[in-house]
């Protein structure tokens, strides 16, 4: 008969498996991250008390499915070293199951955090009230290639994956260009999906890591709106 474990003993082990799938898994990284970031701006925004329940509830859900997949795999591993399609359909569900937490979260954070970036939207469109021109554009959009260029000649060794990504850069920047245009703050959100999807399809093609992908994705955004101050000062 196996000896009755004491309860701090199975926090402790808990505690581990939280540890293992942080230290191990990719995944569960960009999740507290994630989760970190949301919660940040939940208290800047000063979000009322059911809302803030709602993104828990989804950042706890994306959490304990991630830590049961990461417990699937594993003993599925253990048991089925060689490849099986049972075992194989085992690890899909199971990361099913993460894909479908992931999508009720995307779903809690556009409801829960679209009246309040709405509002700040709109204020500062009102106070700025400024647009890029069309020429001006083009050559901004010019700067956004060169910076990247000169980046990926002059600070990047050969071979780095971190090398700024092009197309995420010019992605990114496009987004933030219709944002300057627009006042409705659905199409900016829109704009800058689209700009996210452009890096989904590239990180798929395995053309690009992700931190170049993220790179690139930060210097096509501040590139344009540094340009949008300058302009207007």
């Amino acid at each position: 008969m196996r000896p009755k474990v004491k309860w701090h003993r199975s926090f402790r082990f808990a505690y581990e498996g939280v540890k293992y799938a942080l230290f191990t898994q990719r995944n569960m990284k960009f999740h507290f991250f994630a989760a970190f970031v949301v919660l940040l701006l939940a208290l800047y925004l000063g979000l009322p008390k059911l809302e803030i329940l709602f993104i828990l509830l989804a950042v706890t859900l994306m959490i304990v499915t991630e830590l049961i997949n990461t417990a699937v795999e594993k003993a599925v591993d253990l048991a089925m070293p060689e490849q099986h399609p049972l075992a194989k359909i085992a690890k899909d569900v199971a990361a099913a199951s993460v894909l479908v937490s992931a999508a009720f979260a995307a779903m809690v954070g556009m409801i829960v955090f679209y009246e309040p970036v709405d509002r700040l939207f709109r204020h500062v469109r009102a106070a700025e009230g400024h647009t890029f021109s069309a020429g001006m554009v083009w050559v901004l959009l010019s700067l956004v290639i060169l910076t990247v260029i000169v980046v990926e000649t002059r600070f990047s060794t050969k071979g780095n994956r971190t090398q700024p990504s092009l197309l995420a850069a010019v992605a990114f920047a496009i987004a933030t260009f219709i944002t300057s245009y627009v006042t409705v703050t659905l199409i900016a959100l829109l704009a800058y999906l689209l700009a996210l999807l452009v890096l989904l399809v590239l990180y798929d093609k395995r053309n690009r890591s992700a931190p170049s992908l993220v790179a690139g994705a930060v210097i096509g955004s501040f590139v344009a709106v540094l340009a949008y101050y300058l302009v207007h000062l």
